[in-house]
């Protein structure tokens, strides 16, 4: 018997996915919450130091504009993709990271839904393994019911279903 033949197979490349279309507007209402803080304290700014009107309204054009293209453009970016071995997360448009989890390493998994996400019928899944840096991957704005039978996927291609 030659190696080549004792060789497993190589494993099929698995279908990369992209986010479920709703996690931009998920993810626009986020930001959205998030710069109104910085609008309120330019605001106040304005207010306590009696700073120009244009010190509120860059900011707020600074706001519209992230709200308006950061969002869509991570949604763009960011796909993953489960494997015969291992799990692959690929995001950002600036600067790119790629996590690859095997499946081996997988320690449990999760989902979590906040509550804008659950009005929209969005999940995460969170696959966790050993160590610190990274150990903790999150696959966003997923479908409920795609979050719910990846995560029933990842528990059975790991084998972390044993729990004592």
């Amino acid at each position: 018997m030659t190696d080549a033949a004792a060789a497993p197979p190589a494993p099929s490349e698995a279908e990369t996915e992209q986010l479920d279309p709703g996690v931009e507007l998920l993810w626009q209402i986020n930001a959205a919450l998030g710069w109104a803080v910085w609008i309120g304290v330019a605001t106040a700014t304005l207010m306590v130091f009696e700073r120009p009107v244009s010190w509120a309204l860059t900011v707020s054009f600074v706001a519209l504009m992230h709200i308006m293209h950061v969002p869509p453009r991570r949604c763009r970016h960011f796909t993953f993709r489960v494997g015969a071995t291992d799990v692959r997360v690929v995001h950002g448009w600036l600067w790119r990271t790629e996590s690859v989890v095997l499946h081996s390493r997988i320690q449990h998994v999760d989902t979590r839904q906040g509550p804008i996400e659950r009005m929209m019928g969005l999940a995460t899944v969170v696959v966790y393994t050993a160590g610190t840096v990274g150990a903790a991957v999150p696959i966003p704005g997923l479908s409920a019911a795609r979050a719910e039978a990846l995560r029933d996927d990842l528990v059975r291609l790991s084998g972390t279903d044993d729990a004592v």
